[in-house]
């Protein structure tokens, strides 16, 4: 499998569905592009959100034959415009919003797509080309939120290494996770690789291997890891979750490292979703294997919603956003 099937095979997939995915940033040229290719594939139905008149000019210019197809909504000459105002009101009247203050909020285009979203109106949301990660994220914190009591929102990349996928988490958002919410994170990214079609084979990493070093840091991890077992054995039996740790990198991946130095465990050498034990660390590790190694990578993606809103690299292409796209109509088809 190379990268680019793998991708193909996410997109494939992703076409069999029958979502609604808003891309709020309607004035980039990449999400024009990225919208016409993705509505030539049939990957999602595509809401764009910006002036109506400029993108009709940039199809127009490219001979793309597909606008008919994408709905096009200006938030702020909208008429659901006051439909979601009044929704994001009632969602924040306890915070202190004013309803002037929510209309004014809902023209933003990130919030009116997230408002979308909420509303039922659209399946996820696809931003981050011209925004920032907290425009992206705060939006879907406060009006999404997360789908399971207890459990906090969290991110992973998908990383294509030699044409194999694997889950690296948390590497964009929960910065020095407890062991609790390490457990949790774990398991968000079990269910996460199972929706890509990935083995949930997680590997709790750290600096030490199954007790060979001893430490603070180890300690969470493992602690992270007896409760990931008790989760996955309990609250996720039906998905057949696999979960071994604390292990050391070349362990979690090396068949011949594992059986030297982690015998007997079904997750060591073969895993596939890898739990980092803080943001430091995935964040170094993702990039490593990106920028070094070659790695193709996809995400942010965020895992916990209750619906899929994700975020894209500013130094996006086009076909950044079509795969991120696909990677969101699997995540609305997996609730």
């Amino acid at each position: 499998m190379t990268e680019i099937s793998f991708i193909d095979e996410l997109i494939k997939k992703a076409s069999l569905q029958d979502k609604t995915i808003v891309l709020p940033e309607g004035s980039d040229a990449r999400v024009f592009d990225a919208a016409n290719s993705i509505t030539e594939k049939k990957i999602a139905k595509i809401i764009l959100l910006g002036n109506e008149a400029k993108i009709k000019a940039y199809f127009d210019e490219k001979k793309y034959s597909t606008l008919n197809e994408i709905q096009v909504i200006d938030p702020e000459t909208s008429p659901l415009l006051a439909k979601y105002s009044g929704l994001f009101y009632e969602l924040r009247k306890d915070k202190g919003v004013t309803e002037e203050q929510a209309t004014a909020t809902c023209k933003q285009t990130t919030y009116f797509a997230t408002m979308m979203v909420k509303a039922g109106d659209a399946d996820g949301l696809v931003s981050g080309a011209i925004h920032s990660t907290a425009d992206t994220v705060r939006p879907a914190l406060q009006i999404v939120k997360s789908a399971k009591k207890g459990y906090n929102v969290s991110s992973f990349f998908i990383m294509v290494c030699g044409g194999t996928p694997y889950i690296f988490s948390d590497c964009g958002l929960v910065e020095d996770p407890s062991a609790e919410e390490l457990a949790n994170i774990a398991m968000q990214s079990a269910l996460s690789a199972i929706s890509m079609g990935i083995p949930p084979k997680v590997a709790m990493l750290s600096y030490s291997t199954n007790g060979s070093a001893k430490s603070h840091l180890v300690s969470k991890v493992q602690e992270a890891t007896a409760i990931a077992k008790k989760k996955a054995a309990e609250e996720f039996a039906e998905f057949n979750i696999e979960v071994d740790g604390e292990m050391q990198l070349d362990a979690a991946i090396v068949p011949e490292v594992a059986s030297a130095k982690f015998p007997g465990s079904t997750v060591a050498g073969q895993a596939r979703v890898l739990i980092f034990p803080d943001l430091n660390a995935g964040n170094i590790g993702y990039k490593l294997v990106q920028r070094l190694g070659g790695a193709e990578a996809y995400g942010p993606v965020l895992q916990g919603l209750n619906a899929p809103v994700n975020d894209l690299s500013r130094g996006c292409v086009a076909d950044d956003i079509v795969g991120v796209t696909a990677i969101t109509v699997l995540q609305a088809a997996s609730k």
